[in-house]
């Protein structure tokens, strides 16, 4: 039985109760249990604030983007391990672990190299100056290392990725780190910590990880921490109107719920490349990690005239996913990451059931590829139809996180953008249209409403990562319901753990503080 424990102020430590117990999604076994009873969060992050944070300001960013490099050089050695510990925890396949341990790694990479490019200075300076008077007055902007924690609290869905790209942004930046994974997947995120702990790559006080409940973490929070919570939105209102929080207002990122759009354009038709790729990112939105992703595809908006045969090639393609145990090679779609998820997916469909109809799945499968439905968490890959989405709520409301997308036909782009818009802000969207003039006319006016927009036209053809991938060039967050954060975009990604100041002075004193700098802009 694994015993997870939390590693604080350079040390492991476990947790003094007995803790919860985390499970295999495709047998339901108990793998372990987690538990931070007793873990002093105040002292981590106060290690943090006055070890690490220190060590890694004095470091320049060409030295920061090193250490990057030594983790993924570590995690990279035991990437098989990973992979097991994935398939093992969170019911991921050979495809669904790749997603999230090679993401995690290759990110890390990336920051590595940026970091690298910004060079042996430990402050970056806008260009330009910006005259202010008639004399020898100007002011130029200038980005510097806050003296802070950054505070990560991470879902379920992906513990290394969910890891690593804030751990690569915030080091590059010169900040140290207390993570919370989710517990019922916490073991990929604790195993990796002590690979990179047993390998001696970081300066003490730079990384902590809480295994367990956060109790205690915000109550410590001080002003020039960096909070980044990616999860539900009940629990992003939780953390912005904690006491602590409200009082020190630290910064605060929230990626949270959201009910992402795919659109096929009007002048689509069964015959256009458009409406197949389409079919292949809907498929892919029912089986990659059993449609847990933030990201991922939840209501299709189709032209009307299209509708049936877009939903009976789909329907088609579902039939031909394997649901079953991840360790087999012919398995397409593993289980959901607990009994508690699949509750919760249960509970959604519920709500859309009375604005819908099922066409495929919409419940437990009746049969599985080597594995039990009785004591594994799965669902069968759920396709959904609205006869309109005008009048309706709980489609544009609801996220069922799992395998389930829900097709809504519209009548004029006027209609689609309206009913994109309903889902108060997203992640992410993609546009399906084999014309670059008529993909971009869309992409302009679904741009407000979303983090990222994805527009697959006849010149990309295949040649994209896919609506629900996040890279680490392209910025990773959205507006309204999915919580108003931004994170990664290579460079921007500093800006929420940097502190941008206006320096005023003469030209001369500006002059000798550029040679102290790297220019660039964020």
């Amino acid at each position: 039985m694994i015993r997870l424990q939390s590693y604080v102020a350079d040390r492991f430590v476990d947790g003094t109760a007995a803790g919860r117990s985390f499970v295999d999604p495709t047998t339901g076994a108990v793998l372990g249990t987690i538990d931070s009873t007793g873990v002093d969060c105040a002292d981590a992050l106060h290690h943090a604030r006055t070890v690490g944070g220190p060590a890694l300001a004095a470091m320049s960013f060409a030295a920061r983007g090193a250490l990057l490099g030594a983790i993924a050089d570590a995690l990279q050695a035991r990437r098989d391990d990973w992979m097991e510990i994935a398939r093992k925890n969170s019911g991921n396949t050979t495809r669904d672990a790749s997603v999230d341990v090679d993401g995690g790694i290759a990110t890390l990479k990336y920051y590595a190299r940026l970091a690298k490019g910004l060079g042996d200075t430990r402050m970056l300076i806008e260009p330009g100056a910006d005259r202010l008077a008639k004399g020898p007055f100007e002011a130029r902007h200038v980005w510097t290392t806050r003296p802070g924690a950054a505070i990560f609290i991470n879902a379920f869905n992906f513990p290394s990725w969910g890891l690593w790209e804030k751990v690569a942004v915030a080091i590059v930046a010169g900040m140290p780190i207390v993570a919370k994974p989710a517990s019922g997947t916490a073991w990929l995120a604790e195993a990796m910590v002590r690979a990179v702990v047993a390998a001696g790559v970081l300066p003490a006080g730079v990384l902590s990880l809480v295994c367990g409940s956060a109790e205690g973490l915000l109550d410590a929070v001080e002003p020039f921490d960096c909070i980044a919570f990616t999860g539900s939105a009940e629990t992003g209102r939780m953390i912005r109107a904690h006491p602590a929080v409200l009082a020190a207002n630290p910064r605060l990122g929230i990626e949270a719920d959201s009910v992402n759009t795919a659109l096929l354009a009007p002048s689509a038709t069964p015959e256009a490349a458009a409406f197949e790729r389409l079919v292949e990112q809907a498929l892919a939105a029912v089986s990659v990690k059993a449609g847990q992703l933030c990201t991922n595809i939840r209501r299709i908006l189709v032209p009307a005239g299209v509708e049936d045969a877009f939903v009976a090639t789909l329907a088609t393609r579902i039939d031909d996913l394997v649901v079953g145990d991840p360790a087999l090679a012919e398995v397409t779609v593993g289980p959901l990451v607990d009994e508690k998820q699949l509750r919760a997916a249960f509970a959604g469909l519920a709500a859309l059931a009375p604005e819908t109809r099922t066409v495929r799945g919409g419940g437990i499968p009746a049969t599985v590829v080597g594995a039990d439905t009785a004591q594994g968490a799965f669902l069968a890959p759920t396709l959904l139809v609205a006869d309109t989405g005008a009048v309706l709520s709980a489609v544009h409301d609801v996220e069922v996180f799992g395998p389930v997308v829900t097709v809504i036909p519209y009548a004029t782009l006027d209609e689609a953008v309206d009913l994109a818009a309903r889902g108060e802000g997203s992640l992410a969207a993609s546009i399906y249209a084999d014309g670059a003039e008529e993909a971009a006319t869309i992409a302009a006016r679904l741009a407000p409403l979303h983090g990222r927009v994805l527009v697959v036209d006849a010149e990309v053809g295949r040649g994209h990562t896919g609506h629900s991938i996040v890279m680490p060039q392209c910025v990773h967050g959205g507006p309204g319901r999915a919580g108003g954060g931004e994170e990664l975009g290579g460079l921007r990604g500093l800006r929420f753990f940097m502190q941008r100041t206006a320096i005023q002075g003469s030209p001369t004193m500006l002059a000798d503080l550029a040679a102290k700098a790297t220019e660039t802009s964020l």
